[in-house]
């Protein structure tokens, strides 16, 4: 789509608005997501618009589809939040995630061709490079790469709304990790869970696969669950 210009051949000031409200919007989700915002955090609007550099209306647009992304809670009159935590928040994205990607993994792994093959071999050795063992620093890397590696294995079968969905899930789901970066069984070993269901995709052992993919994503929640109550970041 081309940009809309003003008459002196520039950026139109309807467009530099919306350019404005996109990049607060994303700058404000990732440090929802990352935790410079703790859940349950006041998010007012007179302080934001300050650090973000833009007009309260921009700020609001923002905070608006972030609401929309289910980050953030509109409070009437009150302003906004960051959406709270808990455990049985985690167990509910993750019994729809479980639902909607292992049967897209399934269906992928029986139909996909060899262009889905190299795609998911690509995708896996570019996750390899930054998981042995993940790192603090290279964690925003690593969740680039994690995202595309899921993103190939069901792309044999998946839908543009499989996607949304999961998109959805799996930017709390990131939020969820940093969360308990820390708190995690230090003996969990993410690289070979994914080389589990690499190598069962690459088998065409659909069946195989799907138990390796419910098991990875099933064991950050296993793990919460098995943490004491008076160490978890949530309840």
């Amino acid at each position: 789509m081309n940009q809309v210009r003003s008459a002196d051949g520039g950026p139109s000031p309807v467009s530099a608005a919306r350019t404005l409200a996109e990049l607060a919007y994303m700058r404000l989700r990732r440090h929802i997501i990352e935790g410079h915002y703790p859940p349950g955090t006041k998010l007012r609007v007179e302080h934001l618009k300050d650090d973000y550099e833009v007009g309260a209306g921009t700020l609001r647009e923002a905070l608006t589809r972030l609401v929309s992304d289910a980050l953030v809670i509109a409070e009437g009159q009150r302003g906004f939040r960051v959406t709270p935590v808990s455990l049985q928040d985690l167990a509910d994205l993750t019994g729809l995630r479980i639902h909607i990607e292992v049967d897209a993994l399934r269906r992928s792994v029986r139909g996909g061709d060899a262009a889905w093959e190299a795609r998911v071999r690509e995708a896996f050795e570019r996750l390899s490079a930054y998981e042995q063992p993940i790192s603090l620093e290279q964690l925003p890397a690593w969740e680039a790469c994690n995202r595309v590696f899921h993103e190939q294995l069901i792309s044999a079968a998946a839908t543009p709304w499989t996607y949304h969905v999961l998109h959805i899930l799996s930017q709390h789901g990131e939020r969820y990790r940093r969360l308990c970066v820390g708190l995690q069984d230090s003996e969990r070993d993410v690289h070979q869970e994914h080389a589990e269901i690499f190598d069962a995709a690459m088998r065409r052992a659909d069946a195989r696969a799907a138990l390796a993919l419910e098991s990875h994503i099933s064991t950050t929640l296993t793990l919460l669950q098995q943490t004491p109550s008076e160490r978890r970041p949530l309840r």
